[in-house]
């Protein structure tokens, strides 16, 4: 797989002839780009605003990369329409986030040198958030950090936008709580930085509730083996479990759940649960499955229909499904458009002070960031069969 698609404008080669075979995700490619290599990317014009795309492609969350990207690219045909971002085209490159750490970090360092990358948009874990915002610091390049996460992030330069567990867990579990009497919990997460901070936040709303944790576990990333961890579960008897695996891993989760009958007697609810991994869970595992987002695809309003008809009409009928986590990377995008028309600037210290305090829309709707805290507004759903209805705003 290539490490970097590149999108041009319309009319003009995505890379020169000696580039079309190189693997930026390879120390090989550290050789120095040839004098006519050197002259493509300068004729491609200074004026271009070049932004590097960092989606998972690969691994666990790999299955929301076809919707992330192609978010990505819907976002910039149309603010490219509108004449771009303060005038700027945007010249899109989208980079693999999934694999080792070394590697992507290795990819975003060749991506600032040899790329010219003006900033970055990130779809992808926090465990790659917190290696690459070292990269993105050192280099002063401003980085939009788009998917749900554990919230905090403070580093400068970094701004995020996901959902967060106070907004997106804590209602949750109090409508579990009041309406499903929920008190018995059983939490289980993938074994990185989001799950571990999101479960420690989660603990804390349970026990407003006057529930109680009967069991907590953390799995490695591509695990596909669940009967130890059913059995515990089992063993353990709670009332709901609390899912924070990630994209395939939740997926092979879920569907083991249900097939060894755990789902007509267990309540879940998911963290980073869309349309896409649904469909892999498959309608017979889904029973009594529920999650809370700021997007769903259901979602009845003007912004939501306007993404989804252009949608389908940049990428077709049969299109990748659109997701809450693949679409974020539409969100970023329109976040930085309205954050660099604020602040008229794409220098990092304007931008980073008109980002704190700004309203924009995306397809979610209207979200307002406030002293860099992210507002939206927030549904409740339950899976029914390969889509989710909602049951209320929290």
């Amino acid at each position: 797989m290539r490490a970097t698609v590149n999108f041009p404008a319309p009319g003009g080669p995505a890379l020169p002839p000696s580039m079309l075979l190189r693997n930026l995700s390879s120390t090989a490619a550290d050789g120095a780009l040839s004098p006519s290599d050197h002259a493509f990317f300068k004729r491609r014009g200074a004026n271009k605003l070049r932004i590097g795309g960092f989606i998972c492609c690969t691994g666990s969350p790999g299955v929301w990369g076809p919707c992330g990207t192609n978010s990505a690219q819907l976002a910039v045909a149309e603010i490219n329409k509108r004449g771009g971002i303060l005038g700027r085209e945007i010249e899109l490159s989208i980079y693999d986030a999934g694999g080792p750490l070394d590697e992507v970090l290795d990819r975003a360092e060749q991506a600032i040198a040899f790329d010219d990358v003006d900033l970055i948009v990130g779809m992808h874990t926090s465990a790659v958030r917190v290696g690459l915002r070292k990269v993105t610091t050192r280099h002063r390049i401003p980085y939009i950090y788009t998917p749900v996460y554990e919230g905090g992030e403070r580093t400068p330069g970094v701004m995020a936008i996901g959902e967060t567990p106070r907004w997106q867990s804590r209602p949750s579990i109090h409508w579990l709580a009041d309406v499903k009497k929920a008190q018995r919990w059983y939490l289980i997460g993938s074994d990185y930085v989001w799950p571990w901070q999101s479960h420690r936040a989660v603990k804390n709303y349970i026990k407003e509730t006057g529930g109680h944790v009967v069991g907590e576990e953390f799995v490695p990333l591509g695990e596909d083996n669940h009967e130890p961890h059913l059995a515990r579960i089992r063993a353990a008897r709670p009332d709901v479990v609390l899912i924070s695996l990630i994209g395939t891993d939740s997926i092979t989760f879920n569907r083991a759940f249900g097939e060894c009958g755990l789902g007509a007697t267990t309540l879940r609810l998911a963290g980073a649960m869309d349309e896409t991994v649904l469909l892999g869970i498959g309608a017979d595992n889904s029973e009594n499955l529920f999650c809370a987002s700021g997007y769903f695809s259901g979602i009845g309003s003007r912004a939501n229909d306007d993404f989804q008809i252009s949608y389908r009409a940049m990428f077709g009928p049969n299109a990748p499904p659109i997701g809450s986590l693949g679409q974020s990377s539409y969100e970023g995008l329109r976040f930085l458009e309205a954050v660099a028309n604020k602040a008229g600037s794409l220098a990092m210290t304007p931008m980073l002070a008109a980002g704190r305090n700004i309203v924009y829309g995306g397809a979610r709707g209207p979200v307002t960031v406030r002293n860099g805290h992210t507002r939206m507004q927030m549904y409740l759903a339950e899976a029914d069969g390969l889509d989710f209805k909602l049951i209320k705003p929290v």
